[in-house]
């Protein structure tokens, strides 16, 4: 008979906590008396199921004691009494299987609560984005369907040939979006800002980031511009512009 291989099948923890059938028993105890390695096995195991009760004791509410003695009494009537170590064993496995059930109970109860958080939080970010897409299409179809925007292609400089936007300028309400087609994202310390030109002297209509194509953004108002200008400022924007790092540059009809 291979000992290891037995201790290892789980016999020993069967037995001790008395999950182990008759047959099981009989013939765990038939080897403990054969192997004493079985039964030093035996032994160190209800030493550590001893040792884990303590560890984990919990003092008992008020009362129960009395009502354990008094079942205790009651049951020592109706058969043969247990050895101390025999209760104590009990105890422990009753102490265990407590603990155990607990964690269990406990673990799946928060996994529930993440998997509910979770779903709650990608439900709430979907409505968000469908509810930001669903205001850029519309402030979309508002400014690009109204006649009194006019359209500001903006082109690359020497400074950034690719550069290019279109700001949609409505002369009338002072209203000015801008769309970015392409700039390149920039530093975390710098941004870009968006200047009209009026009779040679800038005005600030607000910084921003590098964002997707075709994303309408909200810039300040102007009522006259000759012309609109991007440059690369520090974050936070400047009182006047960097003429040096001149991005874009598109004319209106006030020009002409």
């Amino acid at each position: 008979m291979n000992v290891k291989e037995y201790i290892e099948s789980g016999i020993i923890e069967s037995y001790v906590m008395g999950l182990a059938s008759e047959p099981e028993r009989a013939e765990f105890e038939r080897l403990c008396a054969q192997y004493p390695e079985l039964l030093e096995a035996r032994r160190r195991f209800e030493e550590r199921l001893e040792g884990y009760a303590s560890e984990n004791a919990v003092p008992p509410p008020p009362g129960v004691k009395m009502k354990v003695l008094e079942a205790i009494n009651l049951q020592n009537n109706k058969e043969p009494a247990r050895s101390p170590v025999a209760l104590r064993i009990i105890a422990a496995a009753a102490v265990v299987l407590l603990i155990g059930m607990a964690y269990l109970y406990f673990q799946t109860r928060q996994e529930n609560k993440d998997l509910t958080d979770t779903n709650d939080r990608l439900k709430n970010s979907l409505d968000t984005t469908r509810s930001i897409l669903k205001k850029i299409v519309d402030e979309q179809k508002d400014v690009v369907g109204n006649p009194n925007v006019t359209v500001v292609n903006m082109v690359g400089t020497q400074v950034a040939p690719r550069s290019s936007a279109n700001v949609y300028w409505d002369s009338a309400s002072s209203n000015v979006y801008l769309v970015v087609k392409n700039m390149p994202k920039l530093p975390s310390d710098q941004q870009y800002q968006l200047w009209a030109l009026i009779g040679n002297k800038p005005k600030d209509l607000g910084v921003f980031d590098a964002t997707d194509d075709n994303v309408i953004l909200k810039m300040k108002n102007t009522q006259t511009a000759q012309a609109f200008a991007i440059t690369i400022e520090q974050k936070g924007g400047s009182p006047s512009p960097t003429l040096q790092k001149m991005q874009s540059l598109g004319k209106t009809l006030q020009s002409q």
